[in-house]
């Protein structure tokens, strides 16, 4: 992007010196001390302890919307999620990428991550310049988008929500040892535990999806880990596919859907792909040369299509609440 805009600023450098050559005798002087626009505007690393995350600024000339974007239990800067803020910048959002856990200096497990991670990203984000403070929106996938929720929660400020394969509930975090000790709630508040659903139990057909449903079937009985998106008036874009083998996702899509509804929140749309799995959403790849089976369900064709068409929904629903 930075070579680009430089080759563009030179053509238009060059374009308008033959403007120049043609019109000479009509150009007025201009000021030594008139300001001349930057368009050249660098990505930024995020390398602290407070704070790891990549930012991507769009090449925008007035303040624009800003996305707060988070992957999923894949953990770090992955690269999905990179494609993703990357082809959201593309369109003229800047975007802050955001490492929760797994980054240099981070938990390893998905266990007690600190939402006040969040709190300081959104923060870093308002303090920009050519960001505007009032325009900013929410983008996660899986665990990213329990998170995303989770953060819009606590955040009524922000102004649009996308989830991807997304969660109702907070759920017990992940212990990537599996070395039998039961992992810890996947947040953390202030220092203590944020509410967490249990795993249920554990069914060798079902595999990981089994975890999830079995678990869900408790949540009535752990109301505080009920993520409380009535908290929230931020329109909201829920992408899930039915086929989904890692968690139930349209289900617990229905249920944010439902529980937003019920508050007064009416601007809540499911996006439900009957053949796609866990990778129903996202900015789409290159195309599958073989439709095979694909990891946590569904196809890769049908992943992909799901993909084709979610993708400007997206876009169109980003542009619309921002």
């Amino acid at each position: 992007m930075t070579l680009f805009y430089r080759a563009l600023q030179g053509l238009s450098m060059l374009a308008m010196a033959g403007m120049v050559t043609a019109c000479a005798q009509h150009v007025p002087a201009i000021s030594e001390s008139e300001p001349v626009l930057e368009l050249v505007r660098e990505d930024i690393e995020l390398r602290s302890d407070e704070l790891y995350a990549d930012y991507f600024p769009a090449m925008t000339i007035e303040p624009a919307p800003a996305i707060l974007l988070l992957g999923g239990s894949e953990g770090g800067l992955g690269e999905g999620a990179r494609r993703d803020a990357m082809a959201l910048r593309d369109e003229g959002y800047h975007v802050l990428q955001v490492s929760y856990y797994r980054g240099p200096g981070q938990n390893e497990n998905l266990e007690m991550v600190p939402l006040e991670t969040f709190d300081r990203a959104l923060d870093w984000l308002k303090q920009r310049e050519e960001v505007r403070a009032d325009k900013i929106g929410i983008y996660g996938t899986s665990k990213g988008a329990e998170a995303a929720l989770i953060v819009a929660s606590r955040h009524p400020e922000i102004e649009a929500i996308v989830a991807v394969v997304p969660s109702s509930v907070s759920w017990q975090g992940i212990n990537w040892a599996f070395d039998g000790r039961p992992p810890e709630s996947s947040w953390s508040l202030g220092g203590a535990p944020y509410p967490a659903l249990p795993y249920g139990e554990w069914d060798a057909e079902l595999g990981l999806y089994s975890l999830y449903a079995n678990g869900l079937a408790a949540r009535d009985d752990h109301p505080e880990a009920v993520i409380a998106v009535e908290k929230t008036d931020a329109p909201m874009l829920l992408i899930c596919g039915f086929m989904d083998t890692l968690w139930p996702s349209c289900e617990m899509s229905q249920q944010i859907k439902a529980r937003a509804n019920e508050a007064g929140n009416k601007d809540v749309s499911i996006l439900i792909y009957a053949k796609a799995g866990h990778f129903a959403g996202g900015m789409p790849g290159d195309a599958p040369d073989v439709d095979e089976a694909s990891e946590y369900g569904g196809t890769t064709q049908a992943n992909y299509d799901s993909q084709v068409k979610s993708w400007p929904r997206i876009l169109d629903f980003l542009d619309e609440a921002l």
